[in-house]
C-alpha cells in the first residue's frame, strides 16, 4: 500500500504546479501581434487580448507543430473539419499550419461562442467563461451543462455555477486561463 501513495505523490504535486503568470517570458512574445489584431477584428478594440494569449498557452502552450489526440492542429488546437467550416465565412485564412491563420481562426471561433452565450444576461467577463468552455467541450456540451445547473440554482449568473456539471477537462481548462490572467493588469 505505501508503495501506491509513493507512484501518486509524484502526481500530487505536479497537478499543484501553477504556470507561470502571462507576464512571465517563459511564453514569450512572438505571437502577440496576432493575438492582437485578431482580438481586434473580432472582438473589438477595448478587448483584453491576452485572453486568446492565454487560451492559446491552455491549448497547446503556443506550440504551432502541437497536435491532439483527436487530431486538433496548432497554437490554437483547432480541428480541420472546423477550420474548414470557418474558412467558409474567411476564405482569407489560409493554413490551419500557420500560426496567423490558426490563432485567427481559433479567435474568430470565440467570438460565435461568444455570440451564443450573448443571449444570456451574462457580464462579459463570465460570457467569456461561457464561450472557452464552449470551445473546448462544444457549445452543445455546455449547454447541457447549463441545463443541469439550472435545474439547481434559481438563475444562472456565473460559469461557476454551471462548471461543476460541465467536463473535468472542461473546468480545468476555463480555470487554467483564469488562473494565467490572474494580476494581468
Amino acid at each position: 500500500m505505501l508503495w501506491l501513495l509513493m507512484l501518486c505523490i509524484p502526481v500530487v504535486a505536479l497537478a499543484a504546479i501553477k504556470d507561470p503568470p502571462l507576464s512571465d517570458k517563459k511564453w514569450g512574445s512572438k505571437y502577440d501581434h496576432h493575438f492582437r489584431k485578431y482580438s481586434k477584428r473580432y472582438f473589438g478594440p477595448n478587448f483584453d487580448w491576452r485572453w486568446f494569449k492565454a487560451q492559446g498557452i491552455a491549448e497547446s502552450n503556443l506550440k504551432p507543430e502541437a497536435k491532439s489526440r483527436t487530431g486538433a492542429v496548432g497554437v490554437m488546437q483547432i480541428l480541420p473539419s472546423t477550420f474548414k467550416e470557418i474558412k467558409r465565412s474567411n476564405p482569407h485564412l489560409l493554413s490551419i499550419k500557420t500560426p496567423r491563420w490558426n490563432i485567427a481562426a481559433g479567435i474568430y471561433y470565440d467570438r460565435q461562442m461568444y455570440k451564443n452565450w450573448g443571449k444570456k444576461n451574462f457580464s462579459s467577463h463570465e460570457r467569456l467563461a461561457f464561450a472557452l468552455g464552449s470551445y473546448n467541450a462544444g457549445y452543445g456540451g455546455v449547454r447541457k451543462a447549463y441545463k443541469k445547473a439550472n435545474k439547481v440554482h434559481s438563475k444562472i449568473e456565473t460559469w461557476d455555477q454551471v462548471s461543476s456539471f460541465s467536463p473535468k477537462e472542461t473546468r480545468r481548462y476555463v480555470k487554467r486561463i483564469r488562473d494565467l490572467m490572474e494580476g494581468v493588469k
